[in-house]
């Protein structure tokens, strides 16, 4: 494929290819967790390239100025490059981390982690034939930004995460809300420009990218939303994947941060948890196990209209939500499992006082 000619249909299936290359030795399950670093990882590299030259043409072919920093969205150090892996032929799993580590480190602020925690050494489920294939495989197609614009990225990037949701039998709100769910949502909270948009159970970045989107399609600026976008998750490689779909989307300043939001959430102003004019999300139905043991004296006041029943977490997420609003600005949207409307009992107390 030539850097002229690359469709999101092409892209689409082309990625769709690389998860069945995997097929077999790895569980559909893992699938993201093994594709979408190597689609990263590509992407980083064929934009640096591009910067690279764009660097040498500025200054007229002088090699010592298109080695500085500055010239980079980010840095990729010597040997951490996708062609520096593509050239090793024996343990090829030890130079893909080698190279995945050393571009987290380099970029301390912004891809910290990003790569996740895939097991790249285990040649049982990762013999050499096959990572040489699923390399080669990749590097068929230019991920620059001239081949293959941020949102024709994005969108194949979205295609894959239903995708692999698809592949996994993985309820929807698990680890994919359907777009026209999420699209409904945003346009119901009508993000406006400069606005805050929060959400407590981010998964993979849906709901904060069709915020952006809704905010380019009605109001103008997107840009605008930079630094303003908060999401936290509390699994690894579904955090990282998040982080990834921002980025592969153009968003330039954000915070996904992964952790537990109802034990320990992230965003605080002062002693207090943060506000934001947006709060959206579809966080786990009736989660079991959610942290009613530390919520009897939770130091930010989330059961200010009752305490959810152990076993069922729903109406912690909303008294969480509703403490994350901002007193004038905000307002919030939410996925919840119908029995939220009708259970009685603690619930039933709760709702009452909302």
């Amino acid at each position: 494929m030539t850097v002229a000619n690359i469709t999101l249909s092409q892209l689409e299936s082309h990625l769709w290819e690389a998860a069945n290359i995997l097929r077999g030795p790895v569980d559909a399950a893992d699938f993201k967790t093994y594709v979408f670093p190597l689609l990263f990882f590509k992407r980083l590299s064929d934009v640096h390239d591009e910067e690279h030259q764009a660097a040498l043409a500025e200054s007229g072919g002088d090699e010592e100025y298109a080695l500085f920093p500055q010239n980079y969205s980010f840095q990729v150090p010597e040997d951490c490059h996708w062609r520096d892996v593509r050239a090793i032929t024996t343990n090829i799993g030890v130079a893909l981390q080698k190279a995945m580590r050393g571009i987290e480190k380099a970029n301390p602020e912004t891809l910290y982690s990003i790569f996740g925690d895939a097991a790249w050494t285990n040649k049982e489920r990762l013999p050499d034939a096959l990572l040489c294939d699923l390399i080669e495989h990749f590097s068929r197609i230019n991920l620059g930004n001239q081949a293959a614009k941020a949102d024709i990225l994005g969108q194949s990037y979205e295609y894959l995460i239903k995708k692999f949701a698809d592949a996994t039998n993985k309820k929807a709100g698990e680890f994919y809300t359907p777009r026209s769910v999420v699209k409904l949502m945003v346009n119901i909270l009508d993000p406006k420009e400069g606005e805050s948009i929060y959400d407590p159970a981010c998964g993979t970045g849906g709901m904060l990218l069709e915020a952006i989107h809704h905010v380019k399609e009605n109001h103008g600026d997107d840009r605008t939303l930079w630094g303003k976008l908060f999401g936290q998750e509390k699994n690894l490689t579904t955090s990282a994947i998040a982080r990834m779909n921002l980025f592969l989307h153009g968003a330039a300043d954000f915070q996904i941060v992964r952790g537990d939001t109802l034990r320990t959430p992230a965003f605080f102003t002062g002693d207090r948890l943060a506000s934001f004019d947006c709060v959206i999300a579809n966080p786990p139905f009736s989660l079991e196990k959610w942290g009613d043991e530390v919520w009897a004296s939770d130091p930010y006041g989330r059961n200010f209209a009752g305490m959810p029943p152990a076993k069922t977490g729903d109406y912690a997420w909303v008294q969480h939500m509703i403490k994350s609003m901002a007193p004038k600005s905000g307002r919030m949207a939410v996925v919840l499992p119908h029995g939220a409307l009708f259970r009685m009992g603690k619930e039933g107390a709760i709702r009452q006082k909302i």
